[in-house]
């Protein structure tokens, strides 16, 4: 699948990761289909695990009993998720956050927990919680409604890919495609590279996934359906 058959309009667009940088440029390019979805704000380096998360439909996800404090400097961040400034938009600035592991999905939680004086993360954890169960519902529920779904996720394997797509075809009976950006060495423009796997459109992007020209080329085309 290349980048011409990804083009089109969708009930819903969903960010898989592996930052929060695809939240980011879907928001500054009005494709969100809602403020957040469970992944936004998080990191999961291995889409492996983004995948054992779908299968299990969340089950289990950020449970108190699994997380784990992995920073509390407040300047710790993951793939280079920076200030910036969209066009015509409000700045973005992150705010100082502890890192918190998800250490049976092994996914981390780096915005959710504000660094506050003389308060523990734990104080914040039923809020957090709560938000995220919402989140989580409005997601699934999403899922069966709809009848086209893009998924984005920044950073895969070949193998990854494939699991996902068997993964996500069996949570719905929606036409999905998934696009997925590999940040590739020494290349400066997005490369398109078939993987022929069904529904899957994988694209070599230059490091800098905050990099808007990239995201303006890829997202070219794609529109959520109002």
């Amino acid at each position: 699948m290349n980048l011409q058959d990804v083009k089109g309009q969708y009930d819903l667009i969903i960010s898989l990761g592996s930052a929060c940088n695809p939240a980011l440029q879907l928001n500054r390019l009005n494709l969100r289909s809602f403020t957040s979805s469970p992944l936004d704000w998080s990191y999961s380096p291995y889409l492996s695990d983004v995948n054992r998360l779908l299968q299990n439909k969340f089950n289990g996800f950020m449970q108190i009993e699994n997380m784990s404090l992995v920073d509390d400097s407040g300047d710790y961040v993951y793939f280079n998720d920076k200030m910036l400034r969209f066009p015509h938009q409000n700045l973005y600035k992150s705010t100082k956050s502890y890192i918190i592991q998800d250490t049976y999905y092994n996914i981390f939680s780096a915005h959710d927990f504000a660094i506050v004086p003389n308060k523990d993360w734990t104080d914040m954890y039923p809020k957090f919680k709560k938000n995220l169960d919402y989140r989580v519902n409005r997601f699934m529920k999403k899922m069966m409604s709809s009848k086209s779904i893009l998924f984005i996720r920044w950073g895969a394997k070949y193998e990854e890919a494939t699991e996902l797509q068997k993964i996500l075809s069996s949570l719905t009976k929606a036409q999905i495609r998934i696009l997925i950006l590999n940040p590739v060495d020494g290349i400066q423009t997005p490369t398109e590279v078939d993987w022929e796997i069904n529904n899957v459109c994988m694209v070599s992007v230059p490091h800098d996934p905050n990099n808007v020209s990239t995201w303006d080329y890829v997202l070219d085309g794609i529109l959520l359906r109002h």
